[in-house]
């Protein structure tokens, strides 16, 4: 366990193991954003997540359709923000660009958008159907040596994918420095299909996405609550059964958030960050979100505590398996 230590990201920077994920800035169709919170509330919740210890915003191109990166670059100018994040964005290798360097005119909308001339962490956000994974990597490489990316990362890789990935970047001299997945307790398939150690094995991070599970392990959603939000209600884990199906990891977060004197949502996110070489970046579209994230941060869980966890969900129920 890296018990709040850093995480490395390439060879030239490191971050605390918790980061704050913008999906929600400026995606009204899917998460409300000009309904219940707004930019306001966005720029409140980088400030709280900066001022809480919390290093990288990750966004993407398609977030919005732009709007989150645009929102992030307009806080960045505000001139209200304790300091600079750490920024992380990702190219989208839609069926209509079948062009490689495709990913280098992305990125210059991205910076565009974001009022940067270069971003910390560049990734692809998932595989191509129509692209190799050596001509995105040389592409990458390119962005890293014209000094537009920091460092450069895939999401939504598979071991192998990734390992390929690793290996032709290795040829231009550019680490690979993360592999953003879906990983929480409800979801532990990088545990299984070999994502996890291929990333401790190439020194790769895995950086957690929904690692909430879209709020399941808040325990703010229990049988006969409806779920808000049009992802959370075509998602079955919502529904009354699936709800019911992961009532015992909800219930045994409790417990021990009790002990602790923490909510269930910051013992979730803890028994992520105090693991090795993972980052997760919970979202948040406010302020207090955004504190009550933070909040994982600055303490462990017992070794009793994360057996209880690791006993109660490797089951077929729940594991993602």
């Amino acid at each position: 366990m890296q018990q709040d230590g850093k995480v490395r990201l390439g060879s030239e920077m490191e971050v605390a193991p918790l980061g704050v994920g913008a999906w929600a800035w400026g995606t009204r169709y899917l998460w409300g954003y000009g309904g219940s919170y707004g930019r306001e509330d966005a720029e409140a919740a980088l400030r709280v997540s900066l001022e809480s210890g919390v290093d990288l915003v990750d966004t993407a191109e398609i977030y919005g359709n732009g709007a989150s990166e645009r929102i992030i670059g307009e806080v960045l100018r505000s001139g209200e923000l304790p300091r600079r994040p750490v920024i992380a964005t990702k190219f989208a290798p839609l069926p209509h660009r079948f062009d490689p360097r495709a990913l280098l005119r992305a990125l210059d909308g991205s910076l565009r958008r974001l009022g940067v001339e270069s971003v910390d962490l560049y990734q692809v956000h998932f595989p191509s159907p129509l692209l190799k994974v050596e001509s995105l990597m040389d592409a990458l490489a390119e962005a890293v040596k014209e000094g537009k990316a920091r460092a450069v990362g895939v999401s939504n890789y598979g071991a192998s994918q990734m390992r390929r990935a690793h290996e032709r970047l290795a040829h231009h001299g550019v680490p690979l420095a993360s592999n953003q997945v879906r990983y929480n307790l409800l979801d532990r398939s990088p545990e299984y299909n070999g994502v996890l150690d291929a990333c401790r094995e190439l020194g790769v991070t895995l950086i957690a996405y929904s690692p909430l599970a879209q709020g399941l392990l808040t325990g703010k959603y229990r049988p006969g609550v409806r779920p808000s939000g049009l992802v959370r209600r075509f998602d079955r884990r919502f529904s009354p059964r699936g709800l019911a199906r992961i009532e015992p990891v909800v219930s045994a977060l409790e417990r021990i958030a009790d002990r602790h004197g923490r909510t269930p949502a910051q013992v979730a996110l803890n028994w992520l960050v105090t693991q090795r070489d993972v980052l997760a970046i919970p979202g948040a579209k406010n302020g207090e979100q955004a504190r009550q994230n933070a909040g994982a941060l600055g303490w462990s869980l017992s070794p009793e505590e994360v057996g209880e966890l690791d006993q109660i969900t490797r089951t077929g129920a729940v594991a993602g398996r």
